[in-house]
């Protein structure tokens, strides 16, 4: 399932247009729920765009390239698109997309970053208005956050 996620405006006061974030799991709940979860701690106000893209597109387990290329196109305004991923095939799967070149968006980036935290950090940082080099970095940086 491809869910658009989340209220307020998706252009800051400046009328700067926002990165979008897709997050693709092989599961549709975890993916709306990581969403869910992302867009309530941005807080409110200015909230970027930000869809889940989830399941094999019947219901299933899996992924679908169709659900990310919606999912993508639907938070694209502009500004790039970061793309975050849960596990092995669904990177593959965005690679692929990628790849075609024109399946995505442009300025589409593929994020390397934990699922939850790089979601979290990719979120907020989006709605803070920041580029898409910055909220790639912010997602990336959530590796190195200690539990213990």
């Amino acid at each position: 399932m491809s869910d658009l996620v989340g209220g307020g405006t998706v252009e800051d006061e400046g009328g700067a247009k926002l990165v979008g974030v897709v997050l693709v799991s092989h599961s549709a709940a975890v993916a709306s729920a990581v969403a869910e979860l992302a867009t309530g701690l941005a807080g409110g106000g200015t909230l970027a765009p930000v869809a889940a893209a989830g399941g094999d597109g019947d219901g299933g387990l899996g992924t679908s390239s169709e659900l990310i290329s919606v999912a993508a196109a639907a938070v694209d305004r502009g500004a790039g698109v970061a793309v975050l991923t849960d596990l092995g095939s669904a990177v593959l799967t965005v690679k692929a997309l990628l790849a075609e070149g024109d399946e995505l968006p442009p300025d589409t980036r593929l994020v390397d970053a934990p699922f939850v935290e790089g979601a979290v950090a990719a979120v907020v940082t989006a709605s803070a208005g920041a580029d898409l080099a910055a909220v790639e970095a912010a997602a990336a940086e959530a590796y190195t956050y200690r539990k213990v």
